[in-house]
C-alpha cells in the first residue's frame, strides 16, 4: 500500500457516516447546521442552489449558493461534518454541467433552474 491509500482507510475510519438525501448540483437544498454561540447551540437553515458537488465519499463537499438582501453568498459544507443536523431536498434542478458557476453572473428571471421530471 502507499501512502496515499493509507491515508484513504484512516480518513474513512475516522468519519462519522450519515445517511443523506441523493443530491446534485442544480437541487435546491435545505440545510441544517449547527451554530455554537458561546455555550449556546442552535440549528439554523441555510436555503439555496447546490452549484458543485466534488470529492470522493471521504473528503465530499458541496457549495450551496442563495440570495441575501440582493447579495449571493455561498457556503461550503463537507458532507460528513458532525455540525449538519439534517439536509433536505427541496426541489430538484434540471442542470446540464456539473459545476453550474455560470449562476454567479445571473441575476432575476435569468437565474432560473427547470424543474427535473420524473
Amino acid at each position: 500500500m502507499n501512502q496515499a491509500e493509507i491515508m484513504k482507510v484512516a480518513q474513512g475510519s475516522m468519519i462519522e457516516r450519515k445517511e443523506w438525501p441523493v443530491f446534485g448540483a442544480g437541487d435546491t437544498v435545505t440545510v441544517h447546521y449547527k451554530i455554537k454561540e458561546g455555550n449556546k447551540e442552535r440549528i439554523q437553515p441555510y436555503q439555496g442552489v447546490v452549484i458543485q458537488v466534488k470529492g470522493d465519499e471521504t473528503v465530499r463537499t458541496f457549495t450551496v449558493r442563495k440570495i441575501s438582501g440582493n447579495i449571493g453568498v455561498e457556503r461550503i459544507f463537507p458532507i460528513h461534518s458532525p455540525f449538519i443536523e439534517k439536509i433536505e431536498v427541496n426541489r430538484r434542478g434540471h442542470v446540464r454541467r456539473a459545476r453550474i458557476f455560470y449562476l454567479r453572473d445571473l441575476r432575476g428571471k435569468k437565474a432560473r433552474i427547470k424543474e427535473r421530471k420524473y
